[in-house]
């Protein structure tokens, strides 16, 4: 039997038209609990994980330290320079530096059972990689040297074709190629997380396959919600979480939906789906940009004009690309907030929110 949502009691707010429908659909689910949450006491005991952090200009650092600190995030996937397998190492430099230089801040994360001694007021973990194996050279034996130096994911591709196989940006997707397969069982070899986000359809397939490890969509949206070429489908996303493996929903505007207004609410509708579809253990947060929020970092030039020539028309890349209750530090808590509205339990929340991402890296590198 659903349970019901009970709003008539004292302690919880009547909901607006919108939390209403949006509760609906997530009783629809089966998602929801009759037992208010109280989410901000969910959240502070809840390790919270940002599968994909990136953009960040480290030449003024206590910004940055400052918005992970308000942010209530206890690890981070980060996404380093992958132009090339020479600014790859001389990016693991960079960040081994920052390690070394403030070990009570950030501490870098290249083995699960370090995630157990990450404790909410200590260093920041993080795990390195990147988004593309155009790194490697075309050279299977880079990827010692990369793993060496700390590196637990690469995605393996970035939008066009490669080496390895197809992005989605690729009208005619053709898999994983020979030299892929031997990329991916290395990968599985070493204990490297496959990230297949930015890959196209056939190519996420093979991955998913493939792999003997579970593999992951770190940072995507639900194709079925709104349909971006960034997003994935739902035979993908099932197929994902049927092997084990974790699909991340991205908070970046222009992925979740098609206008300047979309919102929390519409955000929190490809969670709710995706969980419909992939499974409550299977599905987390990330962000795809800076801790500190774009609208903190980047003007309208800095931002899109760049963007309007490296990526194509049906990228959808716009000005402002944020959801304004998603950009900044907050924009956790906020969405712990918006599933204790919608009616998820404090477990649900807590897996959302990290603890399944915890889990996966835990057992993947």
């Amino acid at each position: 039997m659903i349970p019901e949502i009970d709003f008539r009691r004292e302690d919880r707010p009547v909901p607006s038209r919108r939390e209403f429908l949006a509760s609906s659909a997530a009783l629809a689910a089966g998602l929801v609990t009759t037992q208010a949450v109280d989410a901000d006491a969910v959240f502070a005991r809840t390790f919270v994980f940002d599968a994909l952090s990136a953009d960040e200009n480290w030449r003024d650092p206590e910004p940055i330290f400052a918005a992970y600190k308000a942010s209530g995030l206890r690890a981070i996937h980060a996404s380093l320079n992958y132009g090339s397998f020479a600014t790859a190492t001389a990016d693991l430099r960079a960040w081994q530096t920052r390690f070394d230089q403030w070990p009570e801040r950030i501490v870098k994360v290249t083995t699960g059972r370090q995630f157990a001694g990450l404790k909410k007021d200590g260093p920041l973990g993080v795990v390195l990689g990147f988004q593309n194996t155009t790194i490697l050279g075309g050279t299977l034996a880079n990827l010692d040297t990369l793993y060496a130096s700390g590196t637990r994911c690469i995605q393996l591709t970035y939008n066009e074709k490669n080496q390895v196989g197809c992005g989605c940006l690729v009208p005619e997707d053709t898999g994983v190629t020979v030299f892929g397969r031997d990329v991916v069982a290395k990968m599985n070899e070493l204990g490297v997380v496959v990230d297949l986000s930015h890959c196209g359809d056939v190519t996420s397939k093979d991955g998913i396959s493939i792999s003997k490890r579970p593999a992951a969509f770190t940072h995507t949206v639900c194709k079925s919600i709104y349909n971006h070429v960034r997003g994935k489908s739902d035979a993908l996303i099932k197929a994902m979480s049927d092997k084990g493996g974790m699909t991340g929903i991205a908070t970046l505007g222009y992925f979740v939906g098609p206008t300047p207004e979309t919102s929390l609410e519409d955000y929190l509708k490809h969670i709710d789906y995706a969980v419909k579809i992939g499974g409550i253990d299977h599905i987390g947060v990330s962000s795809d940009y800076s801790i500190r929020g774009i609208g903190a970092i980047h003007t309208r030039e800095s931002w899109l004009t760049p963007r309007l020539t490296a990526f194509p028309a049906e990228y959808r890349v716009r000005w402002p690309p944020w959801i304004q209750e998603l950009d900044g530090p907050d924009r956790f808590i906020n969405i712990t907030r918006g599933l204790a509205k919608r009616g998820y339990s404090s477990a649900q929340i807590e897996k959302l929110m990290g603890s399944n991402w915890l889990r996966f890296f835990s057992e993947a590198i």
